[in-house]
């Protein structure tokens, strides 16, 4: 169920934001570990998602609601399941480019779908499902790097490393999506982007502390080197609180395959940054397969506003 319209233009910049965030986050992937890498988002994000948190309330003062007796499991479910997902796309990016890495995560947007119906009883119109269909078309087109290869052979692309950790990956962002969105659910205010900002900075604290603590064991020589980062850290830090401030607001007002088939304009974002910011070439079915998420994105939103 819709609850407010924000969804869509919050979906949209999150979209936007995140392809941003992770071009930035594969920069410091090259002089990190995996958790390293992993672990900057939340540490440098903390505080940017405090400063949102308070800024929003001194803009809209109000009480701060109450919150269910659930909401910690559910906050700690969900960043588990994000840090999870984040160091599977990471190891994606490890095997191929930056684009593809990205388009085999999207393949949330139907993992979410059947994950959000089986755990939270979420129903889709059948249009919207075509838009997923469309989009997942575009998502595996995208997913071959530009290159020819028939049946067969994507059939054998699917069992590469990329394709596992990068599909892997798109089903725990699925689980992140729901924990949120179960999360949100439990923040008892009538505001959705206050109870989103309550439940960003709770999840992103938890997220620091679970991920800080498993580095300071398995890697301690890593933490150094996160924090001499700073630099370009702070970067991803601050757009990673932009980009979960949209999607958690996303989450909180909207079905979450409705988001996630919306937030795959992600992939055009990243074909972008990929080209012009990392240098990585364009092919004609990596834009036939744009094309493909765009028509996705179309009929998911036609099946919203009819």
């Amino acid at each position: 169920m819709i609850t407010s319209p924000i969804w869509l233009p919050a979906t949209l910049l999150a979209g936007a934001v995140q392809a941003w965030r992770t071009a930035l986050q594969r920069r410091v992937s090259r002089t990190l570990s995996i958790n390293g890498a992993g672990l900057v988002r939340y540490l440098y994000g903390l505080p940017f998602t405090l400063l949102l948190l308070v800024g929003y309330r001194i803009a809209f003062p109000a009480p701060f609601p109450v919150i269910g007796p659930s909401f910690l499991l559910f906050c700690i479910g969900g960043g588990l399941a994000q840090i999870i997902a984040t160091n599977l796309l990471i190891m994606a990016f490890a095997h191929r480019n930056f684009v593809v890495g990205t388009a085999y995560s999207k393949t949330e947007a139907v993992q979410g779908a059947i994950l959000s119906f089986l755990l939270l009883g979420e129903t889709l119109a059948p249009l919207s499902w075509a838009g997923i269909g469309c989009g997942v078309l575009g998502v595996m087109i995208l997913s071959t790097g530009g290159q020819r290869m028939g049946p067969m052979g994507f059939v054998r692309a699917l069992g590469q490393p990329a394709a596992i950790t990068g599909m892997a990956s798109g089903f725990f962002f699925a689980l992140t999506a729901i924990g949120i969105r179960r999360a949100t659910q439990t923040v008892e205010t009538g505001d959705p982007i206050l109870a989103a900002l309550v439940v960003l900075v709770m999840t992103v604290a938890l997220q620091s502390v679970m991920q800080g603590a498993w580095l300071l064991w398995r890697e301690p020589g890593q933490m150094g080197r996160v924090f001499a980062s700073w630099r370009v850290s702070g970067q991803v830090g601050l757009l990673s609180a932009l980009g979960s401030a949209c999607w958690f607001t996303g989450f909180a007002t909207a079905p979450v395959a409705l988001v996630r088939i919306v937030g795959q304009v992600e992939i055009a974002f990243t074909m972008a940054l990929g080209h012009f910011y990392l240098k990585e070439r364009i092919r004609r079915s990596e834009a036939a397969g744009l094309l493909l998420v765009a028509a996705g994105v179309a009929l998911a939103l036609a099946s919203a506003l009819h």
